[in-house]
């Protein structure tokens, strides 16, 4: 079968699921005819995707979150005034997306959370079936039991994820454990789609904090932590272009350019990891078997970090405080049972994918 995948451009985890789908379709026997990528003027595609796919990629303008002053949390007011104002910019988009569904003679759209896509569907009469994909989708699963009363955000994010998935025949909810699927909402929960570089991965247990931010500005807890305890490695990445492949503050603090080889073979060796709560990484750690503290920075990582830590994965802040993860660390116990889940991922998702109708 053909298949044609259309990605939100937005942070690493949507971009390394879909480099782990194509690998997945390809050893399959099946092609992935192109990529449609995302972009917005506050993001710029990492090598480690444009190096790492075998199809075309062609990027469109695409909406996507606008980050505060301090650039931690997204400017939700900016977003609305930077996509409002620029509007027209996306029509185009949607036609791009329209004609190369139409050329590429692909059998299925995948959808990687892309809210174009949906638009897309809406507005064009378009026969090639779409699936959509995401953790996102777990969050619209009848069974899900999120306490929305602590979530106020969470209808907002659950009506931007219908409209990402527009005309879908189906939803592939990545999810952290089984769930048996949800037929009325069209949702199969499946495994995350993690690389083989993750499934074949040796940890160890290393003495350094790993790290990932979405957005730079955290990088001031990480100095503020890192002046009370200089005596603790750690290595943070982020895409902070301006800054080079790597910022060297002093013998145990450094900020790497994100980097994907190099990310997750400095995760394997960790004592533990923080992040922005991304499902992608907290996937790849719990996999590994490092605790976690996960600091969201906005409504969609904050669900992650409820649903990660009913998992067992790890604990959540509102900050990159270290020494909780560090005491969190000591009495850790990996969960085995995601192990296995994560394993069982390219047959269920493959089997999904081929009995499209």
């Amino acid at each position: 079968m053909r298949y044609l995948f259309i990605v939100q451009g937005e942070g690493r985890g949507h971009l390394t699921q879909a480099m782990t789908l194509e690998g997945l379709l390809r050893d399959r026997g099946h092609e992935v005819v192109r990529m449609l990528v995302g972009k917005s003027p506050s993001r710029k595609l990492p090598s480690f995707f444009v190096q790492g796919v075998k199809a075309e990629v062609l990027q469109f303008e695409s909406m996507n979150f606008m980050p505060s002053a301090d650039n931690r949390k997204p400017d939700m007011l900016g977003t609305i005034l930077f996509n409002s104002f620029n509007m027209h910019k996306y029509y185009p988009s949607m036609q791009l997306i329209r004609d190369q569904i139409r050329t590429s003679e692909a059998d299925v759209v995948i959808n990687f959370y892309e809210l174009l896509a949906g638009m897309t569907y809406f507005f064009y009469e378009i026969e090639t079936p779409m699936v959509s994909i995401g953790h996102q989708y777990l969050f619209l699963h009848k069974d899900f039991g999120l306490p929305r009363h602590h979530y106020p955000g969470s209808r907002a994010l659950d009506f931007f994820s219908r409209l990402t998935s527009v005309g879908s025949v189906k939803h592939l909810a990545l999810s952290f454990r089984e769930m048996p699927p949800d037929e009325e909402h069209h949702i199969v929960v499946v495994p995350p789609l993690l690389r083989r570089e993750v499934l074949d991965v040796q940890p160890s247990a290393g003495d350094y904090v790993h790290g990932y931010m979405l957005n730079s500005g955290f990088a001031r807890d990480v100095r503020l932590w890192h002046d009370e305890h200089p005596d603790i490695p750690l290595r943070f990445f982020w895409d902070n272009w301006e800054a080079g492949r790597v910022s060297v503050v002093d013998d145990t603090l450094s900020f790497y350019l994100i980097d994907d080889k190099e990310f997750l073979r400095q995760m394997a060796g960790c004592r533990a990891y923080a992040s922005t709560a991304g499902f992608e990484s907290v996937c790849e750690a719990m996999y590994m078997g490092k605790p976690i503290l996960m600091v969201p920075s906005h409504i969609e990582q904050e669900i992650n970090a409820f649903d990660a830590i009913r998992s067992g994965a790890g604990i959540s802040s509102d900050r990159f405080d270290l020494s909780a993860l560090l005491e969190f660390s000591e009495t850790f116990v990996r969960n085995e049972d995601f192990v296995q889940w994560a394993r069982s991922s390219a047959d269920m998702i493959i089997s999904e994918l081929e009995n499209i109708r």
